[in-house]
């Protein structure tokens, strides 16, 4: 279905992973930009099937991958190569970070004029807490929605599963990137994709949050 699709992830652990995740199970090629200092945290993350992470190979199933050390030159010229070739990245760096290296969308835009780039952050690109720290419990802190699994006098039961990686992050930035595609196909633009998971994670409370 997605089979023309050729996506750059340089994203570790949940919301990036599993976005790219799906949009390789709907048939769209992913290469993933792996480190060869930082390893992605969830192999080491349960449940093991033997001494590997059944978690980060399920996450990372039907993908390929390269290891690049980003820092180094001859790095950003094999990802200049690739950008001609992947015209949509995924990463969720802090904000900057790309940009420092190099790999930046304004950076990379020269390069592909086409280029769909989506950046995955806990807080996005601006505003005051755009360089903080956060994890999944956080954005489900800032937002309220952690409040509705308590009662009276008691401490929020903490949900199962990463609602706001999952469904703030990954699953917003596919609608996004999916609509970034077909805006391209109008108009041959591509665009910046800014996802912030607190934001996107505030907008799930269609009802309570229109109050």
């Amino acid at each position: 279905m997605l089979n023309k699709l050729k996506i750059l992830d340089f994203s570790r652990l949940l919301p990036g992973p599993y976005a790219t995740m799906i949009l390789a199970d709907l048939g769209a090629e992913v290469l993933r930009i792996e480190s060869p200092y930082h390893p992605d945290l969830l192999q080491t993350s349960p449940p093991f099937d033997g001494d590997q992470s059944a978690a980060y190979q399920t996450i990372n199933r039907s993908k390929k991958s390269i290891t690049l050390d980003l820092k180094c030159e001859e790095a950003t010229k094999i990802i200049f190569k690739l950008v001609q070739e992947y015209d949509i990245v995924i990463e969720q760096f802090r904000p900057g970070i790309m940009e420092k290296l190099g790999l930046g969308y304004e950076q990379l835009k020269k390069i592909n004029s086409k280029l769909i780039y989506c950046s995955i952050t806990g807080y996005g690109q601006s505003g005051p807490y755009r360089n903080r720290a956060g994890h999944d419990n956080n954005y489900l802190s800032l937002t309220g929605v952690l409040s509705y699994s308590t009662r009276k006098n008691e401490r929020p039961v903490l949900m199962g599963i990463q609602v706001a990686d999952q469904v703030g992050g990954s699953l917003h930035a596919i609608i996004s990137i999916l609509s970034a595609v077909i805006h391209r196909k109008q108009t041959g633009e591509g665009q910046w994709i800014d996802t912030s998971m607190t934001d996107c994670t505030f907008a799930l409370q269609s009802l309570m949050g229109s109050g």
